[in-house]
């Protein structure tokens, strides 16, 4: 049997109503406050009014007189002082004294309120109103550079916005940026806090009027999930715009892809990180300065790579083109259907519609040479090929990106040749073991030992080895804890070397772009700034989706890709020549030249570590058999 439930009466009714009132916030209490101030001045003005109850000595109150005199004494207690008369003073006294009690209420009820205001204004909640702004969802280490980046490549914007939301305090946000950041010039920092996965949360930023979203892989343990969830409530909200959105995003694992572009088709602008890594270190250990090439085509401070379409070049070769500018080097074709190329054949001939890809300090340098071009034949030389033979490369350290670097360069090295790991994870040797099945060009050998440990180093004998790659520890240890571990062994490495007389090529992965000034000290050829690469590709991509095509074509190991090749192979040694005349002979040989490298500046960073990219074609240069040209070539 239901038993029977309670009789709600009138004054439950009322006690409940008031309930729901008070709940409503500051409003409502600020509107029961002037309730009941009301009904004070106005019960007394009434009192007043009918009863003729007056000051001592005055005339009797009409009822607005009276109704003002009580307000006043409800609002300032210090007008009784001056009433004459125990019965209007009594009155009054009872007014004044209900006042000081309503406006003392009133007084907390609008300190508790602002204070409430504030503490959600500090929370980071409030709608961003901004358009045309870079939306940056998530946090990481690599927030900084790309926000550094951005103020770069928009320092001649008007209004310069960049809108982060995080699922951070927006005050802690905007101290780390200000601290690590520094001055951005005319570009404005918006932090809110949210989930970038809420879709309550994702309109406060404002995605549907922003330019450019950047979705940051999170420090968690499965990042990918994460970014793939971003994606998916940016592309499939319900109030979503109609135009496609431009979101550039990570992916830490090669096997997320699939499902990342299935989730962001053409809107998404996807950079797999540790692939891209892999790559770049493959094609930095084997090249000299490589690294600062791709910084330098990464960056906003220097060159970068601009799209430019050239009704002038319509019917002429790309091989044409590539000699038609004084301040730009030209290093690809964009058809009008979207398509990238990268270094096409010479003959290849130029549609209406197409764009030049070309790299220049700004987009208004990718201008057509007005002056005639002077190219010395006599200084140009033909480089005989060098036969292949089997290489030994060694990598000391182990870390995720381990099996994509030895996957990476089975593709470039010439056959029996081999690799050998010194590392103390001993679940490397599994991993590697299942990845030798799919080698054609190397073996692998692997060996359990402490890298940063002399004894360990010298019994490899590492003089005999061509290349030398020292990875981080960042599957098991911090950035710092890593990179001071490399630095340990980029230290030994250096005595080793000095002990035997012989050059090696050493190329080391850092997490921290600040550890990299401190191993300058090791002058190892290379530092790959891992974080910092990422970072700058994104920046470039949310400026113009369009590069990651181009980029995705520079870092693949089929199709053309970016050399340093001996300068005695394009031009004469110890002359002085124009770099029009390193361009021809680069054409001539398939190529596209688009700098050079002076190894007596190898060691200096203020130099750029000896790389020049986009010289201006005019200038003169010379030469020594230590330099190298930076070509895009197939091989």
């Amino acid at each position: 049997m239901a038993s029977k439930g309670r009789t709600v009466t009138f004054s439950d009714r009322l006690r409940y109503s008031f309930d729901k009132s008070m709940a409503a916030g500051p409003i409502a209490l600020i509107g029961w406050l002037a309730l009941v101030s009301l009904t004070l001045i106005l019960v007394a003005a009434i009192v007043l009014a009918l009863t003729g109850i007056q000051p001592e000595g005055g005339d009797k109150l009409s009822f607005p007189e009276a109704l003002w005199q009580s307000m006043m004494r409800a609002l300032d207690a210090g007008t009784v002082g001056g009433d004459e008369g125990w019965s209007f003073r009594l009155v009054m006294f009872l007014v004044t004294v209900a006042g000081v009690f309503i406006v003392s209420s009133l007084i907390g009820v609008l300190t508790s309120g602002l204070e409430s205001k504030m503490e959600e204004m500090r929370k980071g909640r409030s709608f961003v109103i901004e358009q045309d702004h870079t939306l940056i969802l998530g946090w990481s280490s690599a927030i900084f550079t790309i926000i550094s980046e951005l103020a770069v490549a928009n320092a001649n914007q008007k209004k310069p916005r960049i809108v982060v939301m995080a699922d951070k305090d927006k005050v802690e946000m905007e101290e780390e940026i200000r601290s690590k950041v520094g001055a951005l010039g005319r570009t404005q920092v918006i932090c809110r806090n949210g989930s970038p996965i809420d879709l309550y949360d994702l309109d406060i930023v404002n995605p549907h009027e922003a330019k450019s979203i950047i979705i940051l892989s999170p420090e968690v343990d499965d990042p990918d999930a994460q970014v793939i969830k971003s994606i998916l409530a940016l592309t499939n909200n319900p109030n979503r715009r109609q135009e496609p959105y431009h979101i550039v995003a990570v992916i830490r694992d090669p096997k997320n892809m699939e499902a990342a572009q299935l989730v962001g088709r053409d809107e998404a602008q996807l950079v797999q990180a540790n692939d891209l890594i892999a790559r770049i270190t493959v094609q930095t250990c084997r090249q000299s300065g490589m690294s600062v090439v791709y910084t330098e085509l990464l960056d906003f401070d220097g060159d970068e790579i601009y799209f430019q379409e050239e009704p002038a070049l319509v019917g002429k070769s790309f091989g044409e083109a590539l000699l038609a500018y004084e301040e730009a080097a030209v290093l690809g074709l964009q058809r009008r259907d979207g398509r990238v190329q990268v270094n096409p054949p010479m003959d290849a001939r130029i549609e209406a519609g197409d764009k030049v890809i070309a790299i220049a300090a700004d987009d208004d340098e990718v201008k057509l040479s007005g002056t005639p071009m002077e190219i010395d034949e006599t200084l140009m030389r033909e480089g005989q090929a060098m036969p292949a033979t089997s290489e030994r490369t060694l990598i000391l350290g182990w870390n995720r990106r381990g099996c994509l670097i030895i996957n990476e360069l089975d593709a470039y090295v010439p056959a029996d040749s081999t690799i050998t790991v010194v590392a103390e994870i001993t679940e490397a040797e599994a991993e590697i073991t299942r990845l030798c099945g799919s080698l054609n060009n190397q073996s692998v050998e692997f060996r359990v030992g402490d890298t940063t440990d002399r004894r360990t180093l010298d019994a490899i004998e590492i003089p005999d080895y061509q290349h030398v790659i020292v990875l981080g520890y960042t599957d098991t240890l911090g950035a710092q804890e890593a990179d001071a571990r490399t630095l340990i062994t980029l230290l030994h490495l250096r005595q080793i070397e000095e002990g035997s007389g012989k050059s090696l090529s050493i190329v080391s992965e850092m997490l921290d772009v600040r550890n990299r000034e401190l191993a300058q000290v090791t002058q190892a050829d290379d530092f790959i700034v891992s974080d910092k690469l990422i970072s700058l590709l994104l920046a470039q991509v949310s400026e113009n989706k369009d590069l990651n095509a181009v980029f995705s074509d520079l870092f693949d190991s089929a199709g053309s890709e970016i050399y340093l090749k001996p300068a005695q192979d394009y031009v004469a040694l110890g002359q002085a020549c124009n770099f029009y005349t390193v361009v021809e002979a680069a054409r001539l040989r398939g190529e596209a030249a688009i700098g050079y490298r002076q190894t007596i500046h190898a060691q200096n960073p203020a130099k750029q570590y000896g790389v020049v990219v986009n010289p201006k074609k005019s200038d003169k240069v010379s030469f020594t058999g230590q330099d190298r040209i930076i070509v895009v070539a197939e091989s």
